[in-house]
């Protein structure tokens, strides 16, 4: 897949991360967040839940931008076959991390690349593979309060010093 300098690239997250990372690799575009929420109960294994919603979250800024290169992407943690999401509140943070701590677990990401009017549409994924150091509760609520745990599947951000 070949991407012209002037073609139009729209990443369709709000992850802070996201965005940084597609700057460190200096590529030019712009954010247009997805309007799609996740259902975590939806009953699909860990890599098709991911490939679905970055799939949902690519054709819903695609379906505006038909003459752009559209990213989408979704991340969720994996423990004890027990999906992690986004945690709604300071209480769930604190049990999402309590639970990683000391354990290994799995973090999925999909991706999904479309440009409508070229007819391209991939949706693919990867797993990482994470151990967590054993963390005591002084270490898990200064990290809650320190960094935005709310904004970050199973509570945590890699590039943080927490895992």
């Amino acid at each position: 897949m070949i991407i012209k300098v002037t073609d139009k690239i729209i990443l369709a997250s709000k992850s802070p991360r996201r965005e940084q990372l597609l700057k460190q690799i200096d590529f030019n575009f712009i954010v247009i967040p997805s309007q799609i929420d996740e259902d975590l109960s939806l009953d699909l294994k860990p890599y098709l839940f991911v490939e679905h919603y970055a799939n949902l979250k690519a054709q819903n800024i695609s379906n505006r931008n038909k003459k752009s290169w559209v990213i989408g992407a979704d991340t969720i943690v994996v423990f004890n076959n027990k999906i992690f999401g986004k945690p709604k509140d300071k209480n769930e943070s604190s049990y999402m991390l309590k639970e990683l701590s000391g354990n290994t677990h799995e973090v999925f990401t999909g991706i999904s690349i479309h440009h409508q009017e070229k007819g391209i549409k991939h949706t693919f994924h990867e797993k990482t593979i994470v151990e967590f150091k054993t963390l005591n509760d002084e270490c898990i609520y200064y990290y809650i309060n320190t960094y935005n745990t709310f904004d970050k599947a199973g509570s945590y951000g890699i590039q943080d010093w927490l895992s």
